[in-house]
């Protein structure tokens, strides 16, 4: 499978898990240090319509990174979002064009650019299962692959830090014989051992 593919999975079951959360869940903690995941679905949202901006060639317009202000309906509102990102991702050429992602701080070969998303969508599905108490069910084809680009993700301060503006959290130590899912959580911030399920 290519990286299109791939990310199509890991959207596919994000969306599976968001659809999990009830009413009363909105206003939990989740992984996302400070965020609820009402405000993590929100950004999840918000990233789906910037990368969809991107792969048009509009991605420097920070307009479309915009979290959505009603939120009143997360689970439509990210349903959408990620419907208009893999309708952009399936056009084609996508690979071969050119993103220019802001929170990365550059332009990017839509290659790496969806492979930044597929990470993105590995981790925040994650999240939301976490938050929910839930696991998430990817295939190990998709939990490599996005290792792989974990590996790649600039460890500078424009990129990682904590709350919003940050691309990802600062790398966490992985302990020997952690799995492609475990790796990728911690090079991206998270503890996964604090969450019911871990992994």
């Amino acid at each position: 499978m290519d990286v299109v593919e791939l990310d199509r999975i890991a959207v596919d079951e994000a969306v599976r898990v968001v659809e999990l959360a009830q009413e009363g869940d909105w206003e939990r903690d989740s992984p996302c240090a400070g965020w609820t995941l009402r405000r993590l679905v929100a950004h999840m949202a918000a990233q789906h319509r910037g990368f969809a901006a991107a792969a048009g060639g509009a991605g420097g317009d920070l307009a479309y990174w915009a979290e959505s202000e009603d939120m009143s309906e997360p689970t439509k509102v990210h349903g959408e979002a990620a419907a208009t990102v893999l309708e952009a991702f399936a056009e084609p050429g996508v690979m071969e064009r050119e993103f220019t992602l802001p929170e990365f701080g550059g332009r990017f070969p839509g290659r790496l650019a969806i492979g930044f998303h597929l990470v993105d969508y590995v981790v925040h599905a994650w999240d939301v299962a976490a938050t929910l108490g839930a696991g998430i069910d990817l295939p190990e084809e998709v939990l490599r692959a996005a290792l792989t680009v974990a590996r790649r993700v600039p460890a500078g301060p424009e990129v990682r830090g904590q709350g919003p503006g940050f691309a990802f959290a600062a790398a966490l130590e992985v302990p020997p014989g952690a799995g492609p899912l475990a790796e990728t959580l911690r090079l991206l911030g998270r503890s996964p051992e604090r969450w019911p399920g871990g992994v």
